[in-house]
């Protein structure tokens, strides 16, 4: 016997709706990370290098934060469905 075949469509309106978000959102959160390490370079004295290694940090944390912005945006705005 054969088992039915389930094949997935794409739903493009909730793909392009959670990409959307995402770049909002990255720009807002890589934007604070950028300057947030520049600012607290500056307030703790660290000096350029200390300024980009707290700017690659932040940026790091940034990436969590958009991986499960992502991720949680999947689970309510599948990206597939069955036919």
């Amino acid at each position: 016997m054969n088992a039915p075949s389930s094949s997935r469509q794409i739903v493009w309106p909730s793909v392009i709706t959670v990409i959307s978000a995402a770049i909002l959102i990255g720009a807002e959160v890589f934007g604070a990370a950028f300057a947030g390490g520049w600012a607290l370079a500056i307030l703790f004295g660290l000096g350029d290098q200390g300024a980009h290694i707290l700017q690659a940090v932040l940026f790091a944390l940034g990436v969590l934060v958009m991986t499960a912005f992502i991720r949680a945006a999947q689970r309510v705005e599948p990206f597939t469905k069955r036919r």
